[in-house]
């Protein structure tokens, strides 16, 4: 049986999509973009949207009862990987040193022009 996890502490879904997913003790979540979800505002520059959508990952996260430790697996898509660089060291401060796998690949284009979007699979 899958649960759909929803919270307004995050940005909402901007289509036919659920904001993550809980099946057998494992959330699987869309992908989270720096959107600042009480005002709809996206932040200036790589780091501080960097900030927002693992912020907005984290509040996801905590809405399906999990958290940032729980996390085995994400996925990062960046508008520019010059800002790998800048990405990463605000990506290592969310994280434990027991880091979950992760994949990231430079796209063309991101949903409201952001600059990143960040998708997870935690366990519960």
């Amino acid at each position: 049986m899958k649960t759909v996890i929803s919270t307004d502490k995050a940005p909402a879904a901007i289509g036919p999509y659920s904001q993550a997913i809980e099946v057998n003790g494992m959330v699987y979540t869309s992908g989270i973009i720096p959107v600042v979800p009480e005002t709809g505002e996206i932040p200036e520059g790589s780091v501080e949207q960097a900030k927002q959508a693992l912020k907005n990952l984290s509040n996801l996260l905590q809405a399906a009862g999990s958290s940032m430790d729980k996390v085995v697996k994400t996925t990062v898509f960046i508008k520019e990987m010059n800002d790998f660089g800048a990405i990463n060291e605000v990506y290592q401060t969310f994280f434990t040193d027991a880091y979950p796998a992760r994949s990231c690949v430079e796209v063309a284009r991101l949903p409201k022009d952001v600059m990143l979007e960040i998708e997870a699979i935690a366990i519960k």
